[in-house]
């Protein structure tokens, strides 16, 4: 079983690939029509063209792992809001409301979802008419009159019938961290804004350091074919808003039953009012919502899909993933494979590339493709409908694989079964592992020796926490001041501890990066941002 899931996680490396299957679909959708004012499409720190207008509907990563310190439990994280500054005041970083951020999983296979948390923010302002500060004085608990302006939210579970179910009501987010002289103590407020949820789960809305970790100048033509100039993590110092839900394995499993049906798809949406996407499903029609951004697995957007059909991509729901061709061509036969080929002269590895296909739209198990293990396809769930099972990009996770004791950053690829593509932790480096993967990798069990060094950024700089909500807290200082941290110096601050959702590595080729600088010192943000707030800006 540990050599098929060596080779699972090889083709799990291709999950680039995957992301492939998703821009064919994108393709397959049809065009992307017009979108309203405030409305965007896209996935991940900026992937698409319309998405790069409307940062707070912009889903940047999704993460999924069975909670290393309540395994009984899954934690399931999604940010927004790429490229936070830190100083970025007076009026920071709120979530939009008049949008929904939804978290949804499907544990039956067919591409819907059954389940689906919804995140709704309304904001709320202490003196509109002679503040502009974001808070007027010290906060040191959420409830101080000197912060002027926070965000409450409605947390809604919708089952598979179409129910809704309220699970929280007017919880308060925790604000963005304005600094060390407005917030001495942010750990404090972000631990007075998580909310418990009845049946043992917990959730958090709020700000927190970007947990993605890579080189970004890898768009640059990969480095112009100058390896070694790597390392750099674009990310570090950066911060995004993120939402966290711990619940029961129970709670997501197909019959409630997390034994026989240990298998389930992640993804995250972004639901604007008003908007219009042409091709999308559903909403933009009086009053209704429209999808307008999606993540699952990640950089799928960013690397597979092609420039005219990312916007699409966005408002594509996963169970028609299979019906667009173009986009499946793409996960049959990456463009990125061919890139690498142009510049470092590596060939691509033969096509049709069907590991991929299986990686990507059906989840790894023994029926489903060329890899023959068993790992994550919800057609290993005993109650599940064979008949009804459909190709679908999702992040899928087997929460029935236990923490790792020692993590690896390559997950599956280096034999932990446990790590993306098997779900995703903070700390899985899922850069260096699609790199291998669409490379060959998964196919020939071996990393590819020139590029076995990838960005060079291998972890965080900054360590994320051992317990929930596991992200690190956001950076306050400048991103821009080199002196308040050592993002660019290649070396990790500190080390990283083996729980958090796999952070612990060894030496490996790739650099720490993640989030270590940021910050507003001074308040700022009331009396503009309220208004910005209120009118849905």
């Amino acid at each position: 079983m540990a050599g098929s899931l060596r080779g699972l996680i090889r083709h799990r490396r291709f999950d680039r690939s995957l992301c492939g299957v998703g821009a064919a679909l994108l393709a397959a959708s049809g065009t992307v029509g017009f979108l309203a004012p405030g409305v965007s499409s896209a996935s991940s720190h900026r992937e698409a063209p319309l998405i790069s207008g409307d940062p707070k509907a912009d889903n940047t990563d999704v993460y999924a792992f069975v909670s290393p310190d309540k395994p009984d439990t899954v934690t399931l994280v999604s940010n927004w809001i790429p490229f936070e500054e830190p100083n970025g005041g007076p009026n920071f970083y709120p979530f939009a409301n008049d949008a929904q951020y939804n978290i949804k999983i499907d544990n039956v296979g067919d591409g819907k979802p059954h389940i689906v948390y919804t995140w709704k923010f309304t904001d709320h302002v202490r003196d509109s008419a002679n503040q502009f500060l974001y808070n007027t004085g010290v906060v040191k608990n959420l409830t101080d009159p000197t912060l002027n302006f926070l965000q409450t939210y409605t947390l809604t579970e919708t089952d598979n019938g179409g129910t809704p179910k309220v699970l929280v009501d007017n919880a308060v987010a925790a604000p963005s961290d304005v600094g060390p002289a407005s917030m001495p103590d942010y750990a404090a407020l972000r631990q007075q804004a998580i909310t418990r949820l009845a049946g043992g789960g917990q959730t958090l809305a709020g700000q927190a350091a970007d947990p993605f970790f890579l080189d970004l100048r890898v768009f640059d033509l990969l480095y112009g074919g100058n390896l070694k100039e790597t390392g750099h993590n674009t990310l570090a110092g950066y911060n995004v808003n993120t939402i966290a839900l711990q619940v029961p394995k129970s709670a997501l499993a197909l019959k409630g039953d997390a034994t026989r049906n240990p298998v389930v798809g992640i993804w995250s949406t972004t639901d604007r009012q008003g908007a219009s996407v042409t091709g999308s499903a559903g909403g933009g029609k009086d009053g209704s919502v429209t999808q307008v951004s999606r993540l699952g697995n990640p950089l799928v957007n960013e690397v597979v899909v092609p420039l005219k059909l990312k916007d699409a991509f966005n408002g594509l729901p996963p169970d028609l993933d299979h019906t667009v061709k173009p986009v499946v061509d793409k996960v049959l036969d990456p463009m990125v494979p061919h890139l690498i080929q142009s510049v470092f002269g590596i060939p691509a590895p033969p096509t049709p590339r069907n590991d991929l296909a299986e990686i990507f739209l059906t989840g790894v198990c023994k029926s489903c493709g060329p890899i023959k293990a068993d790992l994550n396809s919800q057609k290993l769930n005993m109650d599940a409908s064979a008949s009804s099972f459909t190709p679908a990009e999702e992040l899928r996770l087997n929460m029935a694989v236990p923490p790792t004791a020692v993590p690896s950053r390559l997950g599956v690829l280096a034999g932990d079964a446990q790590g993306f593509p098997n779900g995703r932790r903070l700390a899985d480096d899922v850069v260096d592992i699609e790199i291998q993967a669409l490379e060959g990798a998964a196919l020939t069990g071996k990393i590819v020796p020139a590029l076995a060094a990838g960005d060079r950024v291998n972890l965080p700089q900054r360590p994320f926490g051992k317990v929930f909500p596991y992200v690190a807290l956001p950076n306050d200082g400048a991103v821009n001041d080199a002196a308040h941290h050592g993002a660019n110096t290649g070396t990790p601050e500190g080390g990283v501890a083996t729980g958090l959702g796999g952070l612990a590595f060894r030496s490996s080729v790739y650099t720490p990066v993640a989030a270590c600088v940021g910050g507003v010192l001074l308040t700022v943000g009331g009396f503009l941002m309220a208004r910005r707030r209120r009118t849905g800006a």
